[in-house]
């Protein structure tokens, strides 16, 4: 137990998370001035969390940003129990700031009102939410609230996560169409394409594939991780050191840019002489790539 409270400490403390951290709360605050400066204000619909939060709004009158922070809390314990301790400490950030931000901007902004035009603020809005989601998601974490049912879904049953992360949004969106303007509804559907291309753009940006060689006296334990824990394919390559001539063995996968970071901690965790080579590739074909994964039973 106090080994774990120890490591568990360590890591909050190490630079890595600190550096995560702050991009977290950054991100946060983004997402936050869009919702409170341009989507609130002009009666955008939009999708996830905050979505759920104006039909709820507008049939009971909860506030916004003390329903989120209910909803963030219920979903934060739902992925504690079903997506682990590490899924938690990455997410526990997000899942507090975001309603504390937004509530702190509502009252500070009061019934100040940036723009009346509704497609400015649908396209400030929809910019400052792909901006805020891509911060976030390219250092491998989660935003909480309604990114955890996806999540879960993936985890448990293969459901892509963009698959089920629209698919609530579609069912998000039609709930507040029931209640809003046509207008504003029409804006809405702008501002979520909106945020989904910059958000996509973004995440695009170093998505070229890399290939890793990996020369490690751990090739089982590394292999075993990035098949369960980065879900990327693996092949074992035998060969010889040059200086001592000892059998060893290279663990080759292909990569995401994404996902370097991440993989890059995981080897150097279990193996911290382990030497990687890093080379980008112009294009995979193959299953997980071109075409889509398929997992097999051991028999």
């Amino acid at each position: 137990m106090n080994d774990n409270n120890t490591s568990i400490s360590g890591y909050i403390l190490s630079p890595h998370f600190l550096r995560s951290a702050l991009t977290v709360v950054i991100g946060n605050l983004i997402y936050a001035i869009g919702v409170a400066l341009f989507i609130l204000p002009s009666g955008l619909i939009t999708g996830g969390t905050t979505g759920i939060a104006i039909i709820t709004n507008h049939n009971f009158g909860i506030s916004i940003s003390i329903f989120v922070a209910i909803f963030n809390a219920v979903m934060f314990v739902a992925g504690f129990a079903l997506l682990g301790k590490e899924f938690a400490l990455t997410t526990l950030i997000s899942t507090f700031a975001y309603p504390a931000l937004l509530g702190f901007l509502q009252k500070l902004i009061g019934p100040f009102k940036l723009t009346d035009d509704l497609f400015l603020s649908a396209l400030f809005g929809g910019l400052c939410i792909g901006l805020s989601l891509a911060m976030i998601i390219r250092i491998g974490v989660s935003t909480g609230g309604m990114d955890i049912p996806p999540l879960v879904l993936n985890k448990y049953f293969r459901v892509p996560v963009s698959v089920s992360l629209y698919v609530f949004d579609f069912i998000i969106l039609i709930g507040q169409m029931m209640f809003s303007p046509t207008r504003t509804s029409l804006y809405g559907i702008v501002l979520v394409l909106v945020y989904t291309i910059t958000l996509d753009r973004l995440l695009a940006i170093g998505a070229s594939k890399t290939k890793l060689e990996i020369v490690t006296k751990s090739s089982e334990e590394i292999k075993k991780a990035i098949l369960q824990d980065i879900d990327r394919s693996v092949t074992l390559l035998h060969g010889q050191t040059g200086y001592l001539g000892r059998e060893t063995d290279i663990v080759l996968t292909i990569i995401s840019s994404r996902e370097l970071y991440k993989v890059e901690r995981l080897v150097h965790k279990l193996d911290p002489d382990a030497f990687i080579i890093l080379s980008k590739v112009g294009s995979v074909s193959g299953r997980g790539f071109s075409r889509e994964k398929r997992y097999i039973d051991k028999k």
